[in-house]
């Protein structure tokens, strides 16, 4: 857990994200099925399916051939336990270099995720439940 946590975030060097030094040619939502292929490449399939499921607050097949997001069409969702707690804390800190050791509140995740839909904030809540969070 604590590998997959640490390395969750590996394929967004690829992705065009100036603003945290990244210079790739991809969109930045695609950093995690980027992360999925360099640790499947590398051997570690469970960390792989980390990387590709963390992202928002999952991405449904339904959600990238409704959104025509530029991602393999699979299931994207957290499903394991691991999955959904590295899903879920993820949200509270930014990569943003100024801003890695500050903590969000429940109330800005929700108000970031709320540009992507009643869905994702739904799912959110939905996590923070499991967790025992709420």
């Amino acid at each position: 857990m604590y590998e997959a946590a640490i390395l969750h975030d590996i394929g967004i060097f690829r992705t065009n994200a100036p603003g945290l030094d990244c210079n790739g040619n991809l969109p930045y939502i695609c950093h995690g099925y980027i992360g999925r292929d360099i640790m499947e490449q590398l051997g570690y399939p469970k960390h792989a399916l980390i990387c590709e499921r963390h992202v928002g607050t999952g991405i449904t097949t339904e959600d990238i051939k409704k959104n025509k997001l530029p991602l393999p069409v699979r299931n994207m969702m957290p499903e394991t336990l691991e999955e959904k707690i590295i899903c879920y804390a993820d949200k509270f800190y930014s990569k943003e270099p100024n801003s890695l050791t500050n903590e969000k509140s429940v109330e800005s995740i929700i108000k970031e995720l709320q540009q992507f839909g009643n869905l994702q904030v739904a799912r959110f809540y939905k996590l923070m439940e499991l967790l025992h969070f709420a």
